[in-house]
């Protein structure tokens, strides 16, 4: 699934990757493989934003800002009771 194209706050420093592998396993959209005993990022644009990759890396080789993105619309409409919402500027409220 792509959420918004080119707007993913995710960032990667190949230099202080270990290859560990964490950020794969963790990632809910596959967005990380492993090659060649280093992370790579299969598409960054299937990003979701939550977090799970950087509070997971020892090494401090991933960035995102979470909480911005369609990971925070699905929590906060389940918080609310109703429909996913980022607030990104549509008239419904609803994600763009």
């Amino acid at each position: 699934m792509i959420y918004l194209a080119d707007v993913a706050t995710l960032q990667f420093d190949s230099d202080r990757c270990t290859g560990c592998g964490m950020c794969a396993e963790v990632c809910p959209h596959g967005v990380f493989i492993i090659v060649s005993a280093k992370a790579s990022i299969t598409d960054k644009d299937k990003c979701m934003e939550c977090g799970a990759c950087e509070n997971n890396c020892a090494f401090g080789a991933i960035t995102v800002t979470s909480g911005v993105g369609c990971a925070s619309a699905i929590i906060n409409g389940m918080i609310t009771g109703g429909e996913p919402s980022c607030g990104c500027g549509s008239d419904s409220g609803a994600c763009c």
